[in-house]
């Protein structure tokens, strides 16, 4: 198997790969150490007969390391190359120790009465709150809110906004019929006098004017008069019909029942009742308002508003001083502090963070596994490999230590009891 260059490693896997190569060296060198004790114990047993237990041991410590060294070297690949059966476990089982593991997570950890006792159990509206209320960190949310919501607007197309604007204009503006609606509404208005005040704003509007515009009326009328008509008779007649007029308004101010009134009271209901039930009414007034919103001085208004709004909100949304960005802290500081000392809100929000956290792991637990099964399978054999020997290699060689002292132990006390029993 190729081994990943060690400069390509991450600190941590260097870390890893370093302490699994000194773990391989001190259980090799035990392997050698017990071979050398061996064969001098072998060899000078006959002169020596104490040391047939130190051969005894030495072998059984042998055993042992060799059986524990093909135990864990067949965990990652063939040992020796050789194509012995149920070896190089990991490589040819890669996939099915994925779907394992994956099912192993679904079915212990994302469980949704797992998920609900552990959050049940956190204060997590007050460690929010807690942490929210500190200026520095609100302001930290502010901002990276503020990023991602600007970010968002600059990568808007603005065709598309104003198309989607115009689509939502029309299913919900212009296609519905505003006619009925409106004199319905018109009727209850009515009825309930309250235009009266409209009426009376619109006389004083009209006073006003007529005390402020008194030379608006010179040959207003006059100049209809022949020409042969003195200069006096004109301003006669234009002055008759400025007090006219001032005497008008003032009597439908000065008096509710006026006839001008009961005139407008008059012409409203019958237009509400029109909108409402005459068809004629009906059409003129949608065709109106079509006509109005598909006016290209609309469409260019409307355009013209989304443009200065998104820019006016994503400079407002980049400016850590503005206004919008100091609310928004403010806020969210404020929010933490009712977090901290609000215990009917904190249950509140704990209930609704366990709610959806059960809820999104019941309804997407499979799919949550899944991206252990899925990026498992996508791993290449010999990366997958490596990556799981770097991870628990260097505790494995520790079974190869154990297993040549229990090897030397096991050998010593069998030759021992055999010595026993049986004699030299």
């Amino acid at each position: 198997m190729a081994r990943t260059p060690l400069a390509l490693l991450s600190p941590a896997d260097q870390e890893r790969l370093r302490g699994l190569r000194l773990m391989k060296g001190i259980a090799l060198g035990a392997l050698v150490f017990l071979a050398i004790v061996f064969v001098i114990a072998f060899a000078l047993q006959a002169r020596y007969p104490w040391l047939a237990y130190v051969r005894a041991a030495a072998e059984g410590g042998m055993v042992g390391a060799l059986a524990d060294w093909f135990a864990v070297t067949a965990l990652f690949r063939r040992p020796l190359g050789l194509p012995i059966p149920h070896t190089a476990i990991i490589p040819t089982r890669k996939d099915e120790i994925g779907r394992t593991l994956g099912e192993f997570v679904e079915t212990n950890f994302l469980s949704g009465d797992i998920i609900r006792t552990k959050l049940s159990a956190t204060p997590i509206a007050a460690r929010l709150g807690e942490w929210l209320r500190d200026p520095q960190h609100a302001d930290r949310v502010a901002a990276e809110g503020a990023t991602m919501a600007a970010g968002v607007l600059e990568a808007l197309s603005d065709d598309d906004v104003q198309e989607v604007l115009a689509d939502l204009a029309r299913e919900h503006l212009i296609v519905p019929e505003w006619g009925p609606p409106l004199g319905g509404w018109l009727e209850r208005l009515v009825a309930s006098g309250a235009h009266h005040q409209g009426v009376d704003l619109a006389a004083d509007s009209i006073s006003t004017w007529l005390d402020a515009n008194r030379e608006a009326f010179t040959g207003l009328l006059s100049r209809r008069l022949p020409s042969w008509a003195p200069s006096m008779v004109h301003n006669l007649v234009d002055d008759a019909a400025y007090h006219e007029a001032v005497k008008f308004v003032a009597a439908v101010r000065a008096d509710p029942e006026h006839p001008a009134r009961l005139a407008i009271d008059g012409y409203l209901d019958r237009l509400a009742d029109n909108l409402q039930h005459d068809p004629a009414t009906i059409g003129r007034f949608e065709d109106a308002k079509g006509t109005v919103f598909d006016s290209p001085r609309v469409r260019e208004l409307a355009a013209e508003v989304w443009t200065t709004a998104k820019n006016g909100l994503v400079g407002a949304l980049h400016d850590p001083d503005s206004g919008l960005r100091r609310r928004v802290a403010s806020a969210l500081a404020e929010i933490g502090d009712r977090l901290v000392t609000d215990p009917s809100l904190q249950r509140r929000v704990d209930g609704w963070v366990t709610d959806a956290a059960v809820f999104l792991v019941d309804r997407y637990r499979h799919d949550i596994a899944s991206i252990i099964t899925d990026t498992v399978e996508r791993w290449d054999a010999d990366e997958t490999t490596e990556k799981i020997e770097l991870m628990v290699g260097r505790d494995l060689q520790y079974i190869r230590l154990n297993g040549t002292v229990v090897g030397s132990l096991a050998g010593l006390l069998i030759f021992t009891i055999a010595h026993a029993v049986f004699g030299a």
